[in-house]
């Protein structure tokens, strides 16, 4: 593994307490490997014999039944998807595929339970990991059954804004299809979204959308803390 990406990856949360011997232990039974965009990295009910690290790129977390398919989350760099999975040693619940082309690293099931048991930095940065997924997906469930399409749309333009460098506009770095999907609605109801946030300033062209009226788009928006914070993990780095 190239010293940029195990940099990343020990500066993650989840390992950036970690002693060196047990993290070199992770690493040095792990997989570092590029996909292309559009690799299924699992199934639903596949067995979780992996942990996967996103070092570059961007991963769909989606589900489905029948006919029908919704995205769940977008994994960026860098960033960790299955960590449940793997700690109950149970089938995965989602599936996941490449958004575009990606490093991940596949470190193995059993030497994350190892580490568990001899690192108790790596214990305690698991658990608070877990909590805050946790308390991510309540305050999506919030997010999709509290606000309307085009509110949901406005709140997440603004939250991307800010991740993005706060320079007045935002990059759409996925399918619009797939940014509904996140967003709990159909491509028609994205796209009428848009439309009605154009009275608040708001600009579509392509996947590069303007923000010309933060003002009006927030008083739109009406952001709430117990929806819109980002999930933070200070406690990790307490003795």
């Amino acid at each position: 593994m190239r010293s940029d990406s195990a940099a990343k990856i020990r500066n993650l949360d989840l390992f950036a307490d970690m002693q060196d011997d047990a993290f070199d232990m992770l690493v040095d039974g792990s997989f570092l490997q590029r996909f292309p965009q559009g690799v299924t990295l699992i199934r639903e009910s596949d067995p979780a014999d992996f942990l996967y690290v996103v070092v570059d790129g961007l991963v769909e977390m989606y589900a489905g039944t029948g006919a029908r398919e919704t995205t769940l989350d977008i994994v960026a760099p860098v960033g960790v998807f299955i960590l449940a999975a793997v700690l109950n040693d149970e089938i995965c619940l989602q599936s996941a595929r490449t958004l575009e082309p990606s490093n991940i690293l596949m470190i193995p099931a059993a030497r994350i339970h190892q580490a568990m048991q001899i690192d108790a930095a790596f214990a305690r940065a698991t658990v608070i990991e877990l909590a805050a997924g946790y308390r991510q997906t309540i305050k999506d469930l919030k997010d999709q059954k509290l606000r309307t399409s085009a509110e949901r749309l406005a709140n997440w333009l603004l939250r991307t804004e800010i991740e993005q460098g706060s320079q007045g506009s935002v990059e759409i770095r996925v399918e619009k299809r797939i940014l509904a999907s996140r967003l709990g609605m159909t491509p028609e109801n994205l796209s009428r979204a848009f439309s009605a946030l154009k009275a608040y300033g708001v600009e579509a062209r392509g996947s590069r959308v303007s923000i010309l009226d933060p003002a009006a788009l927030t008083g739109f928006a009406k952001p709430n803390m117990l929806i819109d914070t980002p999930e933070r993990k200070t406690a990790l780095h307490g003795n």
